[in-house]
């Protein structure tokens, strides 16, 4: 069966200049908050040893997106196409952009999907300006990608601004009722507003789920396992959230889980597929 690992992030090019793998004390420490043990592949550095874990589990392919931030470092849309470019099959790219010019975003959107990226990805409260994911100064990009039928993954939970406002769902809504016709993915899963973002996907049917690493071992695990049996079934989204924790024991551990067997085969390809609009 097809596999697709919706936020996995390999070891290579800019990405080992952002703070996973730079500062690999502190992902190891937060590999331990859920439960499991630090992947060779992170800890090493190596894009075989990744490559070599992502076959043993029978993960097919992973969603390496771009990133801006003041936050966490940066990873240019240039080295997301590169690494897609080097391992054919294996690698499935997002785009990333810097919001503060909107021309230029808009550029760097063409220019992504020129070289072979399928969506964008936005982290509004680890810009180097921080955001609401409803900022104004955001919208002309949602309808952008809206008009364009270009799938948006948006950084709204964990630790993704200077403050806990920035997660609110709140803002999600917001954004997702006024561009109603744009597919939006929500990574970290909006936790730890669990029920509220849990919600926002309940009334906008544009709106999908990616816990990845918070739902393995923290509160409201439950409750996303719930909405996935049920009405999320077509829009939730496996992911490792790999350097955090290895994708091989995410998904090992992820496949004990109590979901039906059918919406199981669903979450691991399907629905990030038609997410990002490729071929299963």
């Amino acid at each position: 069966m097809t596999i697709i690992d919706f936020r996995l992030r390999p070891p290579l090019k800019g990405f080992l200049d952002t703070v996973m793998y730079s500062q690999g004390a502190r992902r190891d420490r937060i590999t331990g908050y859920h439960g499991m043990k630090p992947a060779r592949s992170a800890q090493a550095q190596s894009i075989d040893l990744l490559l070599e874990e992502m076959d043993e589990a029978g993960i097919t392919r992973g969603v390496a997106m771009g990133r801006y931030s003041g936050l966490y470092g940066t990873v240019s849309n240039e080295d997301v196409a590169a690494i897609v470019k080097a391992y054919p099959g294996r690698f499935i790219g997002v785009a990333s952009i810097d919001p503060s010019n909107r021309g230029q975003a808009i550029r760097q959107i063409e220019d992504a999907r020129a070289a072979g990226l399928v969506g964008v990805n936005l982290e509004p409260g680890a810009y180097p300006t921080p955001m609401y994911a409803d900022d104004r100064r955001l919208y002309p990009i949602y309808a952008y990608c809206e008009d364009n039928n270009i799938p948006v993954v948006m950084m709204a939970g964990g630790s993704a601004g200077p403050d806990l406002s920035y997660t609110v769902p709140v803002h999600v809504d917001r954004v997702a009722g006024d561009f109603p016709k744009m597919k939006l993915a929500i990574s970290h899963g909006g936790w730890p507003w669990v029920h509220e973002i849990l919600h926002v996907a309940f009334r906008r049917e544009n709106v999908y789920l990616s816990p990845d690493q918070y739902l393995c071992g923290m509160a409201g695990s439950e409750d996303y396992v719930r909405a996935a049996n049920g009405y999320l079934s077509e829009r939730f989204l496996y992911a490792s959230s790999y350097p955090f924790i290895s994708a091989k024991d995410y998904l090992a551990w992820f496949r004990t889980l109590p979901i039906r067997q059918e919406v199981m085969e669903r979450l691991l390809h399907l629905n990030a597929a038609t997410f990002l609009n490729v071929s299963v």
